[in-house]
């Protein structure tokens, strides 16, 4: 029977950059927020990176390039790879209630390379929080020369508080997916070595 990669190099690649890229603007973010706290919360020091204001912004400057860079690499080969539209789609309100349901239940079958309704939809919905951060950084970032773009954010101040809000909800992706790998720790391994399944004839394996 043939077989292909359940994740392809490009995506292995692309994940685990994405991974530390996160982790970094995570952390230098936090410390860029306790410079100017939107809400009555500090983070922690030692969950910041960059050691100061200045620091933290270089350092989350710096990563928001490498995540640029990368984030147009997944989108590229997502799309001539038709890597979203066979993994990602179709996503229907039925299937998701029905999953969900099945989840909540401890139910849910899982079989690797196989992203079932819920999953779909919360890799679609972080895929749109990862435009809408970008988005809003640059915002942030060039306030005069962006100012199109800051007026339908609503001005400079709720450009910061959709830029955290965005942030937030990538997050709680973060906390979910990994939650997940910890529920179901066989689903780590082929994000490591591309792992293989087999696949009915007349299907190629795209890595």
């Amino acid at each position: 029977m043939a077989k292909r990669r359940i994740h392809s190099w490009p995506v292995r690649l692309t994940h685990w950059v994405n991974a530390f890229g996160m982790t970094c603007m995570f952390m230098s973010g936090w410390g860029i927020y306790n410079a100017s706290p939107l809400f009555a919360f500090h983070f922690s020091q030692p969950l910041t990176l960059g050691g100061w204001l200045g620091g933290a912004i270089a350092w989350h400057f710096a990563v928001m390039w490498l995540l640029v860079a990368n984030g147009l690499l997944y989108v590229l080969y997502g799309l001539a790879s038709r890597h979203f539209k066979r993994d990602f789609l179709p996503v229907t309100p039925t299937a998701v209630k029905r999953d969900l349901v099945a989840a909540l239940r401890f139910k849910l079958v899982h079989e690797k390379g196989v992203y079932n309704a819920v999953q779909r939809l919360m890799y679609l919905g972080v895929l749109a929080a990862g435009v809408l951060v970008v988005v809003s950084g640059l915002a942030i970032w060039k306030p005069i020369q962006l100012q199109e773009l800051v007026a339908l954010l609503g001005g400079f101040d709720f450009a910061r508080y959709v830029h955290f809000a965005a942030m937030t909800a990538i997050g709680a992706f973060v906390i979910v997916h990994l939650a997940l790998v910890l529920m179901v720790p066989k689903t780590l391994l082929p994000m490591i070595t591309g792992g293989v399944q087999p696949v009915p004839s007349g299907k190629h394996d795209h890595d």
